[in-house]
């Protein structure tokens, strides 16, 4: 059967078979990876997935995934799952919030369409990449991925979305020696677009440049003397802040405390909501809708139709990452923040493009206001607890800020600090918004999915750096 009629196929017969709610995730998808270390080409795989992930709803929700699409195989797993989800006894029954049904097509378009390059014309982008690094590094290692998923979502109420996305990725790492020492920078670029992406992201001239500073750092930087300074951070660093204490910590079922087996629990309650945890000048929102975004989509796996999700509005808690379940649990509206890596996982509650809200000020305009700080450009480790409350940025490529001018590079300052006291401590944020791509993990059993992050420069105010 195709996987469209087998969605079809699906949710007709397990509402026969006393379903009280079905959605079907069909998807089709092709993917190809190249990696190469230090100039060698050490891997290229292909292939194609085609299957359905069906979710049933019956007092306990229950889902299996299968990529054998007859009629047999889908009808024994329909019985099997409703067998099972019958037998739970649970305290409460699950149900789901009520929403306006869809029938709707999109796709993204490709400027440079990834089939019609050749192999070799790939591979190329890789070996003008390490030409223009390898001098500057001495190791480097490069991951290009591409992947387009056709998709389709029904539900026993009547919606049916499809989509048809493509979407590209690179990923490097570099190590830097100076003075036998050594220092290693990762990066990840994505987009949702063909081959034109690698036009946009000028990836020879990004990584000779950060490699020339990282080893600049190694040669010339100083330690941080620990005390309590002004910090100005870039817009990569903006952007793992934001990911992982903003929106992680937002997601409602993190909340409720569906993954603190699997990735962790929240410092939000639900009786936070509208609460002051930051300075007015912070605003972070979260919206799959950004054209070409990685994160990009209009619906998400549960049909419901995305929108851009404000998590905190002039310093307050202002709305959380829902998907069906939680926002019925909680009696709010549901904003759309279901996800799935494919159709073998269950969807479950995802960031999709999380970033801070440019404000007024000019990069140039927060330092020099700051008579002696560190400006932090990109970093090279960063930790957070499972709450999502202590956390830990360290910086890859920084400087010393003196009298209000960037001065000499700084080896590895050290931001440790709550996530309240951080969002309390910003006083200006920049206009220079700027987006970076990230897999982000989350789930029993593994889900990495597509994400973007970033936002503008911002500054800090009298926080501890060692």
């Amino acid at each position: 059967m195709d996987f469209k009629d087998a969605a079809e196929f699906a949710v007709d017969y397990a509402l026969k078979k006393g379903a009280e709610y079905v959605d079907v995730r069909a998807e089709s998808s092709s993917f190809k990876s190249f990696s190469m270390q230090n100039g060698i080409i050490n891997g290229v795989s292909s292939g194609n997935d085609t299957g359905i992930g069906v979710r049933i709803l019956k007092g306990s929700l229950g889902f299996f995934s299968t990529n054998k699409l007859n009629k047999k195989n889908i009808k024994e797993l329909v019985e099997k799952t409703i067998r099972n989800v019958e037998r739970v006894r649970l305290h409460h029954r699950i149900e789901f919030s009520s929403e306006k049904t869809y029938k709707k097509n999109y796709k993204v378009d490709e400027k440079i369409k990834i089939s019609d390059l050749s192999l070799n014309e790939k591979i190329k982008f890789l070996k003008d990449i390490e030409a223009h690094t390898k001098q500057h590094a001495i190791s480097r290692y490069f991951f290009l991925s591409e992947q387009k998923t056709k998709k389709i979502v029904i539900t026993s109420e009547g919606s049916r979305i499809t989509s048809e996305i493509p979407r590209l990725s690179f990923y490097y790492m570099l190590t830097i020696k100076a003075k036998n020492d050594y220092a290693q920078h990762f990066w990840q670029f994505g987009m949702s677009s063909g081959y034109e992406a690698f036009k946009k992201w000028n990836l020879c001239e990004e990584l000779k440049n950060t490699a020339t500073a990282l080893k600049k750092n190694l040669e010339y930087g100083k330690k941080v003397k620990p005390q309590i300074m002004d910090v100005v951070v870039a817009p990569q660093v903006t952007g793992i802040i934001v990911h992982e204490s903003c929106g992680h910590p937002y997601e409602a079922d993190r909340i409720l405390g569906r993954e603190a087996a699997q990735a962790g629990e929240s410092f939000v309650k639900p009786g936070m909501l509208k609460s002051l945890l930051g300075s007015v000048v912070v605003n972070i929102v979260d919206d799959p809708t950004l054209k070409n975004s990685f994160g990009f989509y209009l619906f998400d796996d549960e049909g419901v139709k995305a929108r851009r999700k404000f998590l905190m509005k002039n310093g307050r808690i202002n709305e959380f990452l829902h998907n069906r379940e939680t926002s019925f649990l909680m009696g709010l509206k549901n904003n759309g923040s279901a996800r799935s890596t494919s159709y073998e996982f269950e969807p479950i509650v995802r960031m999709s493009n999380t970033f801070m809200l440019p404000g007024d000020y000019k990069e140039e305009e927060l330092i020099e206001n700051v008579r002696f700080g560190v400006y932090i450009k990109n970093f090279m480790e960063w930790n957070i607890d499972d709450k999502r409350l202590n956390q830990k940025y360290v910086g890859a490529e920084a400087y010393f800020i003196k009298n209000g001018e960037i001065k000499e590079p700084v080896r590895n300052p050290i931001i440790e600090i709550t996530t309240p006291e951080l969002y309390k401590s910003v006083d200006a944020v920049a206009d220079n918004l700027e987006f970076h791509a990230g897999t982000c993990g989350k789930g029993e059993p593994m889900q990495g999915i597509p994400v973007w992050f970033g936002g503008p420069s911002f500054r800090m105010r009298k926080i501890f750096v060692r």
